[in-house]
């Protein structure tokens, strides 16, 4: 996609919700080179209140901020605005949560770090056409690693109630879970 080439509507207005400054800011000077009109929040009652005083055109939104849960900015945006585009990033084993956003009004969801290309494509991407596959998709570890954080959320964060229903030994669970993320 060439960036001088993009068609963003009249309103080019676009929320950032991350509680990541870094990845915020290299993420919205991205966005602003793409012709995007770029608020940024750290928080949930940030992203709450932007949403509800200038509910933008294009937004997104972070799933697990400091604050509480992003899917409240994307119910608030929804709520103000039911036309805007929303992309929900998740950096954590939240793909059954990312789901529950798209049911509540996201477009789509990417897994962090997600670039700005990726989110573009997101954004713009038509209704009836999927965006084209991320240039680096999750690597089979990390899938694996997202489906055992889902299952120990959806178990309310129980170990042993996790590792019975993975039919995996309790002990080993907990080492998966005290390791980072992979790529």
């Amino acid at each position: 996609m060439n960036i001088e080439a993009l068609d963003l509507g009249e309103d080019k207005s676009l929320l950032l919700v991350d509680d990541d400054d870094a990845f915020l800011r290299r993420l919205a000077k991205a966005m602003e080179k793409r012709g995007f009109e770029v608020e940024m929040a750290e928080s949930v009652a940030a992203g709450k209140a932007i949403a509800t005083a200038r509910p933008p055109a294009y937004a997104v939104v972070d799933l697990r901020l400091e604050d509480g849960n992003g899917l409240d900015v994307v119910e608030t945006l929804r709520a103000r605005r039911p036309e805007s585009r929303i992309v929900v990033l998740t950096g954590y084993g939240a793909i059954a949560t990312a789901v529950a956003a798209v049911k509540i009004g996201a477009i789509d969801y990417l897994a962090k770090p997600a670039d700005a290309k990726d989110v573009t494509n997101a954004l713009l991407a038509l209704k009836d056409m999927l965006p084209p596959p991320p240039e680096n998709p999750m690597s089979a570890d990390r899938v694996r690693w997202e489906h055992i954080q889902r299952v120990y959320e959806l178990c309310d964060r129980n170990v042993s109630e996790t590792a019975r229903r993975l039919s995996m030994h309790r002990r080993t669970l907990q080492r998966i879970l005290a390791k980072r993320s992979p790529r």
